[in-house]
């Protein structure tokens, strides 16, 4: 009889399992058998394999070639390189990979920005002053009137604040009379709706002057006032007649009272020094021409406008005997000036008188020297906010042949400097002279000394 087969005895837990071999590599082990290292590691060389199939499978180029090569994705990091206790991502110790300049960052972290070259930033210092720029794409129903004030604006065809203000009105007033009231609508309540584009885009194309918003605001308290029962095209008349009335009353009328004011200031044998050009300053010069006073002028003018130019060719074609220089040599000339005249971009309650820049240069060394300086403006220049510098607020002129040499030896285009990587162009286009510096403001109200500029308003019975 043959004896039975003996069945194998388990211990309580199971089968006994082989003991792992532990110089076996990882992949060839189960995750039971490796350490907590071990497994980590694991998983972070399976990450990476995924993430370089995806690179090498993602199509770069056309027909799905890539233009580079996929980046190396980083070694894992072995356990001995972890600090105890710590569950550190790789990542942060991953080397950067060469030629991308940036440097891997931990998840949950915000990435940290890339800059550019150290010299491309500009001068970020002046960023926020208005920047000459053409204009852009027109934004809801433009009128062609518009579209082409505003190109004039953006290149500097039109300039001064006069100029520019019934440019402006002249403009609006062509808007109003093809503007027509829609169905349910009143001509009082619409038309502010219809203006509202076109200032905008005005103002996209070169920063609104102080004499463009008194005269719009009164425009549209204009507006405001119109009887809803008068007939559309009476209402337009109406408002285009007190477009004329403002334009009459506020500068025309305005420039001739302060013209027969300041010409009373001008003596024989005075030598008289104005900056740039100022169109109320020159009717004042062209007036005591006219009224046989002899004297000469001394015009100082400055980059990048010079606009002190076309003031010397209108003087001396009036037969008036100027002397033309250049800001720098003002302190040549101050020593034989009787007067100084300058005008206003606008004037604040403070006192403190924006013009173009140097303005204040020349207030303030005649003021050293002693010399009266007055200042021309009109009442509806002013603002009755508080201005302290010309920093705050400002604008860059048009870049140009800045660094022109004399004798010409270049073709005037190739002068032309544009901002360049290592180089930015700056021209601020307004300065702020101090009250200090100023003796007078002559205004069509009467001549007002400049710590007293705040009662304007009165003197205007509050209207601007």
């Amino acid at each position: 009889m043959a004896p039975a087969p003996s069945l194998p005895v388990h211990p309580p837990n199971g089968p006994t399992q082989a003991p792992a071999d532990a110089s076996a590599p990882p992949q060839q082990r189960s995750q039971k058998q490796m350490t907590k290292a071990e497994r980590r590691e694991l998983q972070e060389a399976q990450r990476a394999a995924k993430a370089a199939a995806k690179a090498n499978a993602a199509p770069n180029g056309a027909g799905g070639q890539s233009k580079q090569p996929p980046k190396a994705a980083p070694p894992p990091l072995t356990a001995a390189a972890r600090k105890p206790g710590k569950l550190a991502d790789p990542v942060l110790k991953a080397p950067s990979t060469p030629g991308t300049g940036r440097q891997a960052h931990a998840r949950g972290a915000p990435p940290v920005a890339e800059s550019g070259p150290p010299n491309a930033r500009g001068l970020r210092i002046f960023s926020h002053f208005g920047l000459p720029k053409p204009v852009s794409v027109a934004k809801g129903d433009i009128h062609p009137t518009i579209l082409r004030l505003a190109l004039q604006f953006s290149n500097f065809k039109i300039t001064g604040a006069n100029a520019r203000c019934i440019a402006t009105l002249n403009a609006f007033k062509t808007v109003i009379q093809e503007y027509v009231t829609p169905p349910n609508n009143t001509l009082s309540r619409h038309l502010m709706t219809h203006l509202n584009p076109q200032i905008s885009h005005l103002v996209a194309a070169r920063p609104m002057s102080v004499t463009m918003g008194n005269a719009i605001r009164q425009l549209k308290l204009e507006i405001s006032r119109m009887d809803i029962d008068l007939p559309e095209q009476d209402a337009k008349d109406a408002l285009c007649q007190k477009i004329d009335n403002y334009i009459r009353d506020r500068i025309i009328i305005a420039d001739q009272v302060i013209e027969e004011t300041a010409t009373r200031k001008i003596k024989d044998g005075d030598v008289i020094l104005t900056f740039a050009r100022s169109s109320v300053v020159q009717k004042v010069i062209l007036g005591a021409m006219e009224e046989g006073r002899q004297f000469s002028v001394i015009v100082v003018d400055s980059r990048p406008m010079l606009e002190g130019k076309r003031l010397l060719s209108v003087l001396s074609s009036a037969g008036i005997q100027c002397t033309y220089v250049l800001l720098p040599a003002l302190g040549s000339v101050i020593s034989e000036v009787s007067l100084v005249l300058l005008g206003a971009h606008s004037i604040h309650a403070n006192g403190a008188v924006y013009s173009r820049a140097g303005t204040a240069l020349a207030a303030m060394m005649a003021k050293r020297h002693s010399v009266p300086v007055i200042v021309c403006c009109e009442t509806y220049k002013y603002s009755d906010t508080v201005q302290l510098d010309s920093f705050t607020k400002n604008e860059l002129a048009p870049t140009t042949d800045n660094f022109s040499s004399f004798p010409l030896v270049k073709s005037r285009d190739a002068l032309l400097i544009q901002n360049q990587i290592n180089l930015e162009i700056l021209n601020p286009l307004y300065d702020l002279t101090p009250p200090t510096s100023i003796t007078a403001v002559v205004t069509e109200v009467g001549v007002i000394p400049p710590n007293s500029i705040s009662s304007i308003p009165v003197a205007l019975g509050r209207l601007l």
